[in-house]
């Protein structure tokens, strides 16, 4: 029995990752397929393994998952890269915050990276860093084309399990090629395995950066169906499962959620009551008003959701 973790599953075919050993080419046990139980890329398993000299094995038990995305279908994520260019196209930062709300609901830490540094001047990029720096979430700046801050993100994935998304055409997959040429031979062994590159139809795949790191290509992340409209679909704060819906929109965005307790209501709405200290923190500059003006608009699409 070894212990490892899938790094890529097609045609029925899981491929586990073994530190110190490699690729294996595992089945899923029948058990699984009987419980409704489906193995997902990311998943940490047992393996029996068949042939060492084939490397080839059974996946015979899926650990306990941390966390899981239903689309794409990865699980055991430490965080997420939102990948957006800083220019070029410009950075549509509704579309990010449905990214960074999304995550929050699927309580994936996420890091906000911004390409093309090198087509903005460091007034815009300031601009950018303010919108986000009172979230909490950890803004990194990097340029695809100059190789330029590649390094400080290769830091931020060191020792994780990281994903990325964003929309189509901001550097996802170049920042992905840039960061996995050096990561050594063991990459080159999962790629050779698993013939990266020759299947025409795309699967999410863990990349090995090193025996600790990990980064999902995850295609088909690039866009967002914002599924966090059905109240169906819930999060957890404070140890509380609540359903993603206007009333409780506010603790999907940090910096509003701090300041839940300080308004003169209870279950203010931070939209037209008074003395509510998330308008007030929007005036005074602590919150951003981009961020605010977001929350406002996906407030609404989801109260009018509700009534129908």
């Amino acid at each position: 029995m070894k212990k490892g973790k899938i790094v890529k599953g097609i045609a029925g075919f899981y491929y586990v990752y073994v530190a110190g050993s490699g690729i294996y080419e595992c089945k899923a046990k029948g058990l699984f397929r009987k419980q409704g139980i489906k193995p997902f890329v990311g998943d940490n398993v047992q393996i029996d393994v068949i042939s060492e000299a084939e490397k080839t094995g059974n996946v015979v038990e899926i650990l306990p998952r941390k966390n899981a995305l239903i689309r794409p279908a990865v699980a055991n994520i430490d965080q997420a890269l939102v990948i957006f260019a800083a220019a070029s196209p410009e950075p549509n930062l509704n579309l990010l915050d449905r990214f960074l709300v999304m995550m929050e609901q699927q309580q994936v830490p996420a890091v906000i990276c911004f390409n093309k540094t090198d087509l903005v001047t460091e007034e815009q990029a300031g601009r950018l860093q303010a919108a986000y720096e009172g979230s909490g979430y950890p803004v990194f700046f990097f340029s695809a084309e100059r190789r330029e801050g590649i390094e400080r993100i290769r830091q931020q994935l060191s020792g994780r399990t990281s994903t990325v998304a964003g929309p189509s055409g901001v550097g996802k997959s170049t920042l992905i090629n840039l960061l996995i040429p050096e990561a050594g031979m063991e990459t080159g062994a999962v790629s050779e395995k698993i013939q990266r590159g020759k299947h025409t139809t795309r699967h999410s795949e863990l990349l090995v950066l090193d025996q600790e790191s990990f980064i999902f290509d995850t295609p088909g992340f690039s866009s967002l169906s914002v599924d966090y409209y059905n109240p169906a679909l819930r999060g957890v704060k404070g140890g509380e499962t609540l359903p993603v819906e206007e009333r409780t929109l506010s603790f999907f965005f940090p910096e509003i959620a701090r300041l839940e307790g300080d308004c003169r209501f209870t279950g203010c709405s931070h939209i037209s009551e008074p003395d509510c200290a998330v308008k007030q923190a929007v005036a005074e500059g602590k919150i951003s008003r981009s961020r605010y003006e977001n929350y406002v608009q996906i407030y609404e699409e989801l109260k009018a959701k509700k009534k129908y």
